[in-house]
């Protein structure tokens, strides 16, 4: 009997290393052809499943699957798309299986966040209640660090890193330029309800007093006044102020400082416009000059200036998926487990999906320092091994070099086309 085939979809926002799991997945399936025939992957995600818009990765030669690890974003296309309940929207689940079934799929890794989670365990049960066998794994992506379970998130690493090198360099423009210019930067960065990434921000200072001078998080409610007169109090100090403030800060009652009125495919909030909201107050109050910065997809896409630490597990996270795969596991997310000691160390481990889907994993309060505008030792002491050491892609001529795929598509099996 031949092996069965293996799915891989990435989901949700990309990041500098996703493809970097990608290439772990392909290269340990291609390590166990005899249990793993080939491996197809969605056209834009999962959307690629539903519309029958396969990938065959099995068309891509080695080196490039390997300058995978050196790519940013989805190689393979990324979609905002959530299945509905099964209840809502039966029909999409079994369209999946339908597309399962025609291409002799029998492994099934998606490659998200935590919506992507819920819709892994969907599938699971959905497979097992219509007794079409179909192994589900979880590979872990989001550079907002907030699912639950893992130590951290493939992704986010890499963008703590690219925030804290930032927020670093744009203080020392700032210092050398306040005597007679701006007086305030605000940096915003991603996080709608997990303020992982505003936090990393605060790596940037060294000693008491170095910037970032005020971190605005989603778990700590904004003040306006207290706000104000912090920066006025900065100013006056130092000369300058430098804030990294997350797009989910928001006020007591839980409104969005920056709520654009419209939401994403997931039913998330579209947010952005916090940091020119925080100018116009200082400007208003206080009278300050200032300069904003959104760091947005620079973030996330910033390749050339990866954490190693997160390259390495991207890619082992999805490696561990093939190898949980073949080991009989089921239903799971793999998970990064830190080492107990003073050196970092890590590995891989398992989650059950079923505790992973909808929970959301915030910045904890004793990470954030008393006043509510800084991070604590014990806050350090976990981000900063994930942001050390350097992995940069091959340059040509001062360019990166990034991996150009076939992305040649697998021929249609199935008659009916399914819109979505």
């Amino acid at each position: 009997m031949p092996p069965k085939n293996a799915f891989y979809a990435q989901s949700g926002g990309v990041t500098a290393v996703i493809n970097a799991s990608a290439c772990g997945v392909i290269e340990t399936a291609r390590l166990n052809r005899k249990r793993i025939g080939k491996v197809f992957a969605g056209r834009n995600g999962i959307i690629g499943a539903l519309q029958e818009d396969l990938i065959d990765t099995s068309l891509e030669s080695a080196s490039a699957i390997s300058a995978l690890k050196h790519t940013p974003s989805g190689a393979f296309g990324s979609c905002r798309y959530k299945l509905k309940s099964l209840e809502q929207n039966r029909a999409e689940y079994l369209r999946l299986i339908d597309v399962f079934r025609a291409h002799d799929i029998g492994y099934f890794f998606y490659n998200g966040g935590g919506d992507s989670a819920d819709t892994c365990l969907k599938v699971s049960q959905l497979s097992e209640s219509l007794g079409y066998p179909l192994t589900a794994i979880h590979i872990p992506k989001t550079v907002d660090n907030d699912l639950p379970l893992t130590d951290n998130c493939p992704g986010f690493g890499s963008v703590a890193k690219y925030v804290a090198v930032s927020t670093l360099e744009a203080s020392l423009d700032v210092a050398s330029m306040c005597s007679t210019s701006t007086k305030v930067f605000i940096l915003e960065v991603m996080g709608r309800h997990a303020g992982w990434i505003a936090a990393a921000g605060g790596l940037a200072a060294r000693e008491a007093g170095d910037p970032p001078h005020l971190i605005l998080f989603p778990e700590v409610a904004f003040d306006r006044k207290k706000f104000l007169a912090r920066v006025k109090q900065t100013v006056r100090k130092r000369g300058y102020c430098v804030i990294v403030a997350s797009e989910g800060a928001h006020y007591a009652d839980g409104t969005f400082l920056a709520d654009a009125g419209a939401t994403d495919a997931f039913g998330h909030k579209q947010l952005g416009g916090v940091a020119p909201t925080l100018a116009a107050m200082i400007k208003e109050e206080l009278g300050y000059k200032y300069h904003w910065a959104l760091a947005d997809y620079l973030q996330r896409a910033a390749r050339h200036i990866a954490s190693r630490t997160d390259v390495e597990q991207a890619y082992a996270v999805g490696k561990a998926a093939v190898e949980y795969a073949l080991a009989g596991r089921n239903a799971i997310m793999v998970t990064i487990e830190r080492g107990r000691g003073k050196r970092y160390s890590w590995s891989t481990g398992e989650a059950p999906l079923n505790r992973v889907a909808n929970v959301e994993h915030k910045v904890p309060r004793d990470f954030i320092t008393a006043d509510g505008f800084g991070i604590t030792e014990k806050a350090r002491a976990y981000l900063q091994p994930l942001i050390e050491g350097e992995d940069y892609p091959t340059y040509d001529r001062g360019i990166p070099v990034f991996a150009k795929l076939k992305l040649q598509s697998v021929e249609r099996k199935l008659r009916k086309k399914f819109r979505i």
